[in-house]
């Protein structure tokens, strides 16, 4: 089978087609599959158009488009169609149903009605854009949020197959309308990092032998000063505690808010800030934490995504405490692959968290039990099934 697979932007670190698309692709290829992934190179836009090949995946930037917004929108939608049908493949599969791959899906709908192309068009929805979503977090001006709402939902419901990243996406759609039989679920699969050596990240921050927790996160998911109030909480029963945080806000704001919160509870001396970590990095970051918290709100964006950064701790063989919410409960099972408390008890992760610093052998124990449950559920050779039964179904 030739699948042609169309981003909305690049190969950016934790982005769409990096974490999601470029795995199942690489699986699809290992059995035999021509697989081409096709993308603007949106976070640098300074790569020419180009194409070339990565473990047996054929991988190919177009040339962007006109510095005029519309404009430009348009022709980078027409240039991803052309090149996916220049291709010919057996099927498109369209990775999120917005901007430009929202509307090359909506063009691909069209040319398949007129006859012009004989393929199966499938949509990716790996978060919810709409009202409630991701239209609710960015600063988008209010023409573009309608038009990313309304490209949203037509997308889910014009097209032959659906794979979505989590259960509230599953029945999002369901609730659109869309049969149940043409909606796949297919969650982020894991990338099985080696076990990393913490103890010179420990030297690099100097942790010493301090119990470490873990922070790895872009704070977008939760309200900062609850990290803070967690880790309090957890300094007054295990006291020598020290908060390591890797990653880098989403929005600056988070950043600079969460380092006065910091100070203003005087902990300034017992919260090390890693920063951005390459993702060859991070297993040693990983190896150097006792415990990783995973602060989660009750959200309409949190319930629908599947968030990678969890799936790298879980994958890594760390003890999580998590909020039980959307995906989380998905990929932990409480007490077996990590605890989970409910969503904004704060009391109850501190308690968790501190109930792990004490005892070294659960620890172990639920770290374990994470990392083979994900290899054993959650990895893209996995996946990759879910994938072609949608394309197969598509085509019936």
């Amino acid at each position: 089978m030739r699948i042609a697979m169309i981003g909305p932007f690049g190969l950016a670190p934790k982005g769409t087609m990096r974490v999601r698309a470029l795995p199942l692709a690489r699986e699809l290829a290992a059995r035999g599959h021509a697989v081409r992934v096709i993308m603007p190179p949106w976070h640098t836009p300074q790569e020419p158009a180009r194409i070339w090949e990565e473990a047996g995946v054929s991988l190919q930037y177009i040339p962007l488009g006109p510095r005029i917004p519309l404009l430009s929108y348009a022709v980078i939608a027409l240039r991803l169609v052309r090149a996916a049908l220049a291709w010919q493949p057996d099927a498109i599969h369209c990775f999120k149903p917005k901007a430009y791959s929202g509307l090359a899906g909506w063009i691909i709908w069209h040319l398949q009605r007129l006859g012009a192309y004989r393929g199966r068009l499938v949509i990716d929805e790996d978060d919810w854009e709409g009202p409630g979503g991701w239209n609710d977090l960015e600063p988008y001006p209010w023409w573009l949020q309608a038009a990313f709402a309304w490209q949203e939902r037509w997308g889910l419901r014009h097209c032959d197959a659906l794979t979505v990243a989590s259960r509230a996406l599953q029945s999002l759609t369901w609730s659109l309308g869309v049969s149940p039989d043409r909606v796949h679920y297919m969650p982020n699969g894991a990338h099985l990092l080696p076990q990393g050596e913490g103890e010179r990240i420990r030297q690099q921050y100097g942790l010493g032998a301090h119990p470490v927790v873990l922070l790895y996160t872009r704070f977008f998911e939760y309200d900062v000063a609850r990290a803070v109030h967690v880790f309090q909480r957890v300094r007054e029963q295990v006291p020598a505690a020290r908060l390591l945080v890797v990653g880098k806000a989403l929005f600056e704001a988070d950043d600079a808010r969460f380092d006065q919160l910091v100070r203003d509870a005087h902990l300034e001396q017992a919260v090390v800030r890693a920063g951005w970590v390459p993702m060859s990095e991070l297993p040693a970051h990983f190896a150097a934490a006792d415990v990783a918290i995973y602060p989660f709100d009750d959200t309409l964006v949190n319930r629908t995504k599947c968030a990678v950064k969890l799936v790298d701790l879980l994958a890594a063989g760390m003890p999580v405490v998590a909020d039980a919410v959307g995906q989380n409960a998905e990929y932990i099972v409480h007490r077996e692959t990590g605890l989970l408390v409910p969503s904004g008890d704060s009391e109850a992760m501190a308690q968790a968290v501190a109930q792990l610093l004490e005892d070294a052998d659960l620890r172990a124990a639920l770290g374990n039990a994470a990392r083979q449950r994900m290899a054993r559920e959650f990895t893209w050779d996995r996946l990759a099934e879910v994938a072609i039964d949608a394309y197969v179904k598509a085509s019936a």
